[in-house]
């Protein structure tokens, strides 16, 4: 109706791209013997950072679930379907930038079930009580639709709502894959459908498995073509915004499950002609349509994972077309086993070390080597070119890592969500439960147009962005304060499990899981303060002693700006103070100034401090 197409059109003006990555790691490759799963949501300042709890509910016979249009931007969802009070319609209020937010409109309906589970939630279901966790990465595709309510609109499902649902009624990793695509198959799917293409891939974990899921429109834009395959258990997979799947076996149940429409699409298109001819299906040289942006968008950072989880495989940085030249593997087998921790510092990569640092010495990172490249303004519509992509992104909205847990490690507190708001370079993972009541109302906030000082989002993004100050200094206090405070989460998590295992009680839970909370979210707001106060107007200060310290500017910086063709040393030789009667005593009047530490030179040489900088020496030697 046309209440649909006005909201739908409002809503779409804010729908930016996103650029998200995944990692995907089986329980035999991890520390802990869980399934993990990550996601970083990599948009443009807009997307919505907020995470909240969706309760578990009953529903009436005969009950149909809403489904909508989903901006992803803030807010992603505004209505009372879901008993969320974030998520309630509010009246805007004169100076406030939150606006107004009227009720959705639902853009189809599908029958409801009787019961549906709790979980968390940020753009996308991220993990429900049963463990399945999902991560989310846009992909390109041949293929395009357009969302029932808006003109020529055809398909039901995004994957925002895909993914929702698959939280609500999914036991496992296997059941949300084959619901999400049947779904999809039976309403039709739509991707983001601008620059980063028309389709979508998830990373799916429960306790025992983790698959890879891709989906794109069909023809017809009614329907949906989708395959996903189940990785080793021993293994580490890497999404970034590009199908990886390749041979496709249909008899190969326990591996790959698929849609009807993978083979017999391709046949009809003469894009492949049946395995007799030309073997098993290759989906992604099918069905994506490549990397999109530039080249390398995807591939560093598939080369940027694999170079940190397994270095010793050593895979090729370069290559001519990932699509055809296939240089990176479905999955492969870390090097030694993995932990939360390992995915907390791969989404913090921007490729230290290597030949691609962002940060390090490069000019384009400043003199303190920012890994930041902000996105394209006027400049850039006047030079044509790209920056790397890094996995670690100012620009992101929320980070999260799944922690779908063995029974052998979990006393029944559930999966363990490590949630991270704002870009990973500033913010501290910070574990949830789906057991918990609620999410504290500092994670449950984050709105890029209204600065909070309750919020967890603006406490991440005020430590990313202060440490650009002085990056290569401030990013050591960062990552010290990272580590303390994850550590001591994990800490934390270990002691509750063993709490909760002896006496099941799970008001000590939320104390515990709360308490954390709040300590870090102070002190991450403390640790911005201390930044800078530390490297105020190019100093570094560490009381008491070490005040008002002048660091300057790297060598190699100096160098390379041109330092060295700046204005020449004053023509006039200083004789200040009470100079001698030989050439040789006229020291430099800089040094007169200073601590004077040259131990060769005779006593009768040096010169004598006067004024203000006499006494000041001698406070000092005293």
């Amino acid at each position: 109706d046309t209440l649909s197409v006005v909201l739908i059109v409002s809503y779409l003006q804010f729908w930016h791209s996103q650029g998200c990555t995944v990692f995907l790691v089986g329980k035999d490759a991890t520390t802990d013997g869980s399934v993990l799963v990550s996601h970083s949501n990599d948009g443009e300042f807009d997307t919505d950072p907020r995470l909240v709890k969706v309760p578990a509910a009953d529903h009436a016979p005969g009950s149909m679930r809403d489904v909508f249009f989903s901006p992803e931007s803030y807010p992603r969802y505004v209505g009372y379907d879901r008993n969320i009070p974030e998520y309630f319609p509010k009246e805007g209020q004169e100076g406030d930038h939150d606006h107004a937010q009227s009720s959705f409109v639902p853009i189809g309906r599908i029958p409801q079930v009787s019961h549906t589970f709790a979980y968390l939630e940020d753009t996308y279901g991220a993990v429900n009580e049963m463990q399945v966790g999902i991560g989310e990465s846009t992909c390109s595709g041949i293929f395009g639709a357009i969302p029932l309510g808006a003109p020529n609109g055809t398909a039901l499902f995004s994957i925002d709502q895909l993914t929702q649902i698959a939280m609500e009624r999914s036991t496992s990793a296997r059941e949300a894959v084959q619901l999400m695509g049947s779904l999809a198959e039976q309403y039709g799917f739509y991707g983001a459908g601008e620059f980063e293409g028309t389709a979508e891939s998830l990373g799916v974990s429960d306790p025992n498995e983790g698959w890879i899921f891709h989906i794109l429109p069909d023809p017809t834009g009614t329907s949906a073509i989708w395959a996903a395959q189940r990785i080793p258990d021993d293994s580490i997979s890497i999404l970034a915004n590009m199908f990886i799947i390749r041979q496709i076996d249909p008899h190969d149940t326990d591996t790959f499950l698929m849609s009807g429409t993978v083979h017999s699409v391709a046949l009809e298109y003469g894009w492949w002609r049946g395995a007799i001819q030309d073997g098993l299906l290759d989906f992604t040289k099918v069905y994506s349509d490549g990397e999109y942006a530039h080249k390398y968008y995807s591939g560093r950072r598939m080369w940027g994972g694999y170079h940190l989880a397994c270095p010793s495989q050593a895979f090729p940085s370069e290559y001519v077309d990932l699509q055809s030249d296939p240089v990176y593997p479905v999955h492969a087998k870390p090097d030694r086993l993995l932990s939360q921790k390992d995915l907390f510092r791969f989404h913090r990569y921007s490729y230290q070390g290597t030949a691609f640092d962002l940060g390090g010495e490069n000019l384009a990172g400043g003199p303190f080597g920012s890994p930041d490249r902000w996105k394209a303004g006027r400049g850039e519509l006047e030079i044509v070119g790209n920056w790397e992509r890094s996995i670690g992104l100012y620009r992101t909205s929320d980070t999260y890592i799944v922690q779908s847990r063995s029974s052998k490690t979990d006393t029944g507190t559930g999966a363990v969500l490590w949630f991270g708001p704002a870009s990973p370079h500033g913010t501290v993972f910070t574990p949830f439960l789906v057991h918990l009541s609620d999410i504290p109302t500092s994670f449950r906030s984050g709105h890029q147009q209204k600065f909070d000082r309750s919020s967890m989002f603006w406490a991440a993004c005020f430590a990313h962005n202060v440490a650009n100050l002085k990056w290569s200094y401030a990013i050591q206090d960062i990552q010290a304060r990272q580590t303390q405070l994850e550590q001591n989460s994990i800490d934390m998590v270990e002691h509750v499990d063993v709490l909760f295992g002896q006496d099941q009680n799970m008001e000590e839970v939320e104390t515990a899981y709360q308490s954390n909370v709040e300590t870090v979210v102070t002190s991450l707001w403390s640790l911005s303060d201390e930044i800078m106060f530390k490297y105020a107007s190019g100093f570094v200060n560490e009381p008491p002693d070490h005040m008002s310290q002048m660091v300057g500017y790297p060598s190699w910086w100096l160098k390379a700006v041109g330092y060295e063709d700046g204005p020449p040393p004053p023509p006039t030789t200083p004789k200040c103070c009470h100079p001698g009667r030989s050439s040789s005593s006229n020291v430099s009047f800089l040094r007169n100034h200073g601590v004077y530490e040259d131990k060769e030179e005779e006593e009768g040489s040096k010169p004598e401090l006067t004024g203000k900088a006499a006494m000041k020496y001698y406070l000092k030697q005293s």
